[in-house]
């Protein structure tokens, strides 16, 4: 099966623009794998967005007024940008990132009842309505059969760590201060116990939102990547619990700091039991945590024809200078 991805990053490039990468394209009438454009079920045409932002200030994602969360303002712009009520818009996020929780890459899927000639503009008008610190980075046509959560075939997070004895004033929002030195080594050789299909129960936190979670997931891979003082956690998955992720690195930082052994891990997973966790480490902070990207179902990311082209935003550019010389 193939998977295609959905807000993977390019390389770190502080004067670059974002891009997303996937494996879909626009793809015409003749393309063998289109298919028609329609309403989804009952429902209307669904559109696809690509959002980033930065969660400092937001209760997450899940919708609440206040205090705000991602996709109360999303819903927000998108009411005053297609004139719909918020029950006909079935807006869904991929992923519920916890409060203070970043994303490069959360995906989530609207419907409307009619179809757009093109996704410039209203690309355009989401943004300029949004607050500085919320970014659509795409949005795209979906078929009927693309969900922006149950279609979801992995995730990808990454957890920045601030390795030094004083902290760098421009990563505070976006990585956790360790100021005790941390061996990459020990914790590269615990992250492989967290790989494969686990029973994770010891490492979830409750939630209100999922009555019945399934607490087997599969980690596909779980990285400890060196950056000069930045240490970046990357973690792929099938799914993650509530705070499963944060626990996990909370896990690595006290083997990092070699408080305790690297083989204490598969030791926790067999217990299922988060009172365990609890004897030797708490969950880490969220800022330093950022969903990066979402893999699909390649088959649900095909373009349907007859649809608008992809919007990935637009540049302004003026034809003369319109400033006198001095």
């Amino acid at each position: 099966m193939s998977y295609a991805v959905v807000g993977l990053p390019a390389p770190p490039n502080l004067n670059g623009s974002l891009s997303s990468i996937t494996t879909s394209s626009n793809k015409g009438a003749d393309d063998v794998n289109s298919v028609e454009m329609k309403p989804s079920t009952g429902a209307g045409y669904k559109w696809r967005l690509v959002i980033a932002y930065d969660g400092t200030h937001y209760a997450g994602w899940q919708y609440q007024q206040s205090p705000p969360t991602i996709q109360c303002i999303v819903e927000k712009a998108l009411i005053r940008v297609t004139k719909l009520e918020r029950k006909d818009l079935h807006l869904v996020g991929a992923s519920r990132t916890d409060t203070g929780v970043h994303a490069f890459g959360q995906v989530a899927h609207f419907v409307t009842p009619f179809n757009y000639d093109s996704l410039e503009s209203i690309h355009a008008a989401l943004n300029g309505l949004l607050p500085a610190d919320i970014r659509v980075r795409e949005i795209s046509a979906a078929v009927p059969e693309f969900h922006a959560r149950f279609s979801t075939k992995s995730k990808i997070y990454h957890y920045k760590i601030f390795n030094d004895t004083v902290m760098d004033p421009f990563q505070r929002h976006y990585a956790y201060h360790s100021a005790y030195k941390l061996n990459a080594t020990v914790m590269r050789e615990a992250a492989k116990h967290f790989v494969g299909k686990h029973d994770f129960s010891a490492f979830a936190n409750a939630s209100h939102n999922d009555r019945m979670p399934d607490p087997v997931k599969n980690i596909f891979r779980f990285g400890v990547i060196e950056m000069g003082a930045l240490l970046q956690l990357e973690v792929e998955g099938s799914g993650f619990l509530y705070r499963q992720v944060r626990n996990m690195v909370a896990l690595l930082l006290q083997i990092g700091r070699q408080a305790i052994p690297p083989d204490i891990v598969p030791m926790i997973l067999a217990t299922r039991d988060r009172k365990e966790l609890a004897k030797y480490a708490l969950s880490a902070p969220p800022h330093g945590l950022c969903l990066v990207s979402i893999k699909y179902n390649e088959q649900h990311l095909h373009l349907p024809s007859s649809c608008p082209i992809s919007s990935f935003g637009r540049h302004h550019s003026i034809s003369k200078c319109k400033l006198p010389f001095y």
